[in-house]
């Protein structure tokens, strides 16, 4: 049982990685990827964060999900279901670009999704209003993607071991599970497993500028990248 007054160790790093990123671009509109494999825990990391800004930082922290702008079924699906297409064919970054990227570096409203990639159709929510200093967290996977460059104004890599991060991912899909598929060597793994081996090569020369382990979802750790000791190349 905890004492009171305790700290849980999660909310001690949340704290101190919130500190860190509103430190990007104080006083005017920054955007920062929150990157990582399917199943890490970006989502939750991000709306933590969001939701902790509200006590103690005196900027607006949004987050807007990249999953918002996945292609449709046919475009994604049209050459094949590998992990190649699962890379290059999956998400709509123009229609990132125009309805979020853009609009919110010149200052007008964002439209925070394009298309529901569940029901497969096309969505138009209504445009949200951010102040002029406000500071928004994309996140999803594949982030760090060569023509993403110039996006972003900083980079959050959240990690964990596929042998942890590929059963979290499947747990949230209970319907669509088969057995055996914790194991990320099992065949209803293979395009999202060879997808992410793909881009960590293409990603390995755009070191993030922060690490988050949350391979232990109580204890993560925060971690600054090493130039001489590359975590983020086998992440």
């Amino acid at each position: 049982m905890s004492a009171p007054g305790f700290v849980p160790t999660r909310q001690l790093v949340l704290v101190d990685l919130l500190a860190l990123i509103l430190g990007t671009r104080p006083g005017q509109r920054a955007v920062v990827a929150v990157d990582g494999p399917d199943g890490v825990g970006k989502t939750h990391l991000a709306q933590e964060l969001v939701a902790l800004a509200g006590h103690v930082a005196g900027r607006a922290v949004r987050t807007v999900s990249v999953d918002g702008f996945h292609h449709p079924r046919a475009h994604r699906y049209a050459r094949g279901r590998t992990g190649q297409t699962c890379y290059q064919d999956s998400y709509d970054y123009e229609a990132l670009r125009a309805r979020v990227l853009r609009p919110f570096r010149a200052g007008r409203d964002i439209v925070p999704a394009a298309f529901d990639v569940a029901a497969d159709v096309p969505v138009d929510p209504a445009p949200v209003a951010l102040p002029e200093d406000a500071l928004l967290l994309v996140e999803g996977v594949f982030l760090r993607r060569p023509e993403l460059r110039g996006e972003w104004d900083a980079t959050c890599l959240v990690t964990a071991p596929a042998p942890v991060s590929v059963p979290r991912g499947n747990a949230r899909f209970p319907a669509s599970r088969v057995a055996g598929d914790e194991d990320p060597a099992h065949p209803a793994n293979e395009r999202y497993v060879e997808a992410q081996r793909l881009y960590r090569l293409q990603a390995r020369t755009w070191p993030p500028e922060w690490i988050v382990d949350n391979t232990d979802l109580q204890r993560p750790e925060l971690v600054w990248p090493d130039p001489d000791e590359p975590q983020w190349f086998e992440q």
